[in-house]
């Protein structure tokens, strides 16, 4: 608990409207959007500025208090959830664009900006910021880089981590550190920027960003290939590939999750195809056309039953926002829907969704598999019920088969989710004891008192999704 000295010094700073420790409040905050997993923080504050940060972060130090930094609660491993209490620092404030430079094409954020702010505010100046997560309607760009995000667009421009040149950042000891800048080069050094991304939250706290962009592509089309069988579709991903075409977008989905989302779209899927190619290509219109041309070559070659332009952008519109609703799709399914991912090298998605399949059907459970098949990132997605404690044994039994069969076919057990709460336990299957000490070794380095999001990242005895309340 926080002793009321310290609350009166965090009031000091922030004031009083922007510190509340009531139930209420401190419920709200209990849980991101990992099923099944919940722990009260001691209290939510909401620092107004970079300095405010600083000082809240000193406070805590010197307590050794836990901070969990907070955008809008999307993270799907636990990564937000304060399991070991302490304060939730919210963003709500820190929420502006800083700056659109269109000389250097870049812009600069604070953590609260909503991904598709940022998105929107650069593409009316013919520009593009590329990453775009599943969540970024809601999701706030702090969170996104936390995680190092990834999305649809994946294969072909990158990560979020390819578009984070500078950085402002809290460390533990409440130090204001910048990395980076407006700079096509910078080898000053270690690469602190690319630390902090990905490190969720457990080495600093991101008080603003700056993003490279690049211009907006002249023209998109957006494609369907239909298959009677999950190798076909798996055979023209690498295909593709090999033919030196890379899409924007290369998205895959099982029989069972495009029967869910035609039920929830109603946008006239064909729900008879045992596996689906959504496929986006931008550029030159010339390019585009002349990749589609081949792109329709090579999936007909490899037993696509149908090939379908999109004839508009509405119909492409419609194609693209079916896929990104599979999540919600599934949701309505059953009250708790386990989210997981698992990347494979891409020549392995024929064998790593028939393994999905199998261990399914071992432990009796509805799996549906969609994902990124353009970078081997699958979304393995179980419908169930956390109030059924037998089921949930065998949903877990499941997933921990599902990440060593990835591992086994050369993946990981994260392509853009995070590690957080629940990957931690598997953390070591993919870096072995040698890469966990060497993080261990960095997270000592920088936050000794252990305050910055602990508990995530590094494992305890169980994977288990365990509701705990203080």
């Amino acid at each position: 608990m926080i002793s009321n000295i310290v609350k009166e010094k965090l009031v000091a700073i922030v004031t009083k409207e922007n510190f509340d420790d009531s139930k209420i409040e401190r419920l709200s905050y209990s849980y991101d959007s990992t099923p099944n997993l919940q722990s009260l923080p001691d209290a939510v504050i909401s620092p107004r500025n970079t300095k405010e940060v600083s000082e809240i972060v000193k406070i805590c130090s010197h307590h050794k208090i836990p901070i969990v930094p907070r955008g809008s609660g999307t993270n799907l491993c636990g990564g937000t959830c304060p399991t070991e209490g302490g304060l939730v620092l919210l963003f709500k404030h820190m929420n502006k664009i800083l700056e659109l430079d269109e000389e250097n094409l870049t812009i600069t954020v604070q953590p609260g900006v909503i991904t598709i702010e940022i998105a929107n505010a650069v593409e009316s100046k013919g520009l593009f910021y590329p990453p775009d997560p599943g969540s970024m309607k809601v999701s706030a760009i702090a969170g996104n880089i936390s995680e190092n995000s990834g999305g649809l667009r994946g294969l072909k421009y990158g990560v979020t981590r390819d578009y984070v040149i500078g950085l402002e950042v809290v460390l533990a000891n409440g130090d204001i550190m910048r990395t980076g800048g407006k700079l096509a080069k910078d080898v000053a050094g270690y690469d602190l920027t690319r630390l902090m991304v990905g490190s969720e939250g457990t080495l600093g706290i991101i008080t603003e960003a700056t993003l490279k962009l690049i211009p907006m592509p002249e023209t998109k089309k957006t494609m369907l290939a239909l298959y009677e069988d999950l190798e076909s579709a798996a055979r023209s991903v690498s295909k593709i590939i090999a033919n030196k075409i890379i899409p924007i977008t290369l998205e895959f989905l099982d029989q069972p999750t495009l029967k869910v989302v035609e039920d929830y779209a109603q946008i006239g899927l064909p729900t008879d195809a045992k596996a689906v190619l959504l496929i986006e290509q931008d550029g030159t219109l010339e390019v585009v056309n002349r990749d589609l041309e081949k792109i329709i070559e090579v999936c007909k070659q490899e037993g696509a039953v149908s090939v379908q332009v999109a004839q508009s952008k509405e119909e492409a519109a419609k194609l693209t926002t079916a896929r990104r609703t599979a999540l919600s799709a599934l949701a309505r399914l059953k009250p708790t829907t386990i989210l997981e991912d698992a990347t494979v090298p891409r020549s392995e998605i024929a064998r790593m969704v028939s393994a999905i399949n199998e261990i399914a059907l071992k432990y009796k459970l509805d799996i549906c598999t969609f994902g990124h098949a353009g970078d081997g990132n699958l979304h393995p997605t179980c419908p169930t019920d956390s109030r059924n404690h037998e089921e949930m044994e065998k949903v877990e039994m499941a997933f921990a088969e599902i990440f060593e069969k990835a591992i086994e076919f050369g993946g990981t057990i994260t392509g853009e989710h995070g590690v957080g709460v629940v990957k931690a336990p598997y953390l070591e299957l993919k870096l072995g004891k040698e890469g966990i000490a060497v993080m261990k070794a960095i997270k000592q380095a920088l936050d000794p008192n252990n305050i910055m999001n602990p508990g995530k990242v590094f494992a305890k005895d169980s994977r288990k999704r365990v509701v705990v309340s203080k």
